[in-house]
């Protein structure tokens, strides 16, 4: 893939910028059995209640900006099915007015007016994720790992989630550093919700998948890495050749 987007039309570019993420180094023993498992653990644990705790003051100042933002509760919680198919609480700073989901679709697209003033900058710092941490410490969702579903979309692709959440979900992966513009890829299309279930989400399905195959501690680092990267230069890092 050339340096350039001259030519190439958006959702294209979004899809083939991630392109190089399968090259992110891996090790021999996967993440799913054993002492790996423990180690993957361990280190969300350790990590995730360091952040907390080092990002104290973030929070707060984020938590101060949706307050006055719009009226309404500081967290986003909502039902997402986890490991093993089991629904769990996943946590956000609200970027939306009150009862969003009940106003639109469950999807979020292009200049979506449901996402508050101070819900677009959350939303394109990744700082809205930030609760997820808490998650992370209850054991409920991964730094890295599949993006959890709502239950809807679950169910339309049974058996492939049935495979993917044999680990815990993640904060980022794959999918996320890959579409990390998918709300603009979706405001482009003439039918966002078709957009979305007939052509992102088997996507994001396939690199799900690929994510288990070459899952180790050293590839989280690196995907971690990469998605830190990603929100700060949200441009491709070198040229690829073709599709993730």
């Amino acid at each position: 893939m050339a340096g350039s987007r001259r030519g190439v039309p958006p959702r294209e570019w979004a899809l083939r910028r991630g392109a190089f993420l399968a090259t992110l180094p891996t090790v021999s023993v996967p993440v799913t059995v054993g002492g790996p498992i423990m180690a993957k653990r361990l280190f969300d644990l350790v990590f995730s209640t360091a952040g907390v705790v080092l990002l104290a003051p973030v929070f707060i100042v984020v938590a101060a900006l949706v307050r006055f933002a719009s009226p309404g509760p500081i967290l986003f919680r909502q039902e997402r099915i986890g490991r093993g198919l089991r629904p769990f609480t996943i946590y956000k700073f609200r970027t939306m007015v009150v009862d969003a989901p009940k106003l639109g679709a469950a999807i979020t697209c292009g200049d979506d007016p449901r996402i508050t003033r101070g819900g677009r900058l959350l939303r394109a710092t990744k700082l809205d994720e930030l609760p997820q941490l808490f998650n992370v410490i209850r054991g409920d969702m991964s730094f890295v790992g599949p993006r959890p579903e709502v239950r809807r979309y679950v169910e339309m692709f049974p058996d492939d989630y049935r495979e993917i959440l044999a680990v815990r979900p993640g904060i980022t992966d794959l999918a996320s550093i890959l579409y990390r513009d998918e709300a603009a890829i979706l405001g482009r299309a003439a039918d966002p919700h078709d957009e979305y279930v007939r052509r992102i989400l088997p996507h994001k399905i396939r690199l799900a998948k690929e994510y288990r195959c070459k899952s180790s501690l050293v590839f989280d680092i690196g995907l971690i890495l990469q998605t830190l990267v990603a929100v700060v230069r949200p441009t491709p890092l070198r040229e690829t050749r073709g599709v993730a």
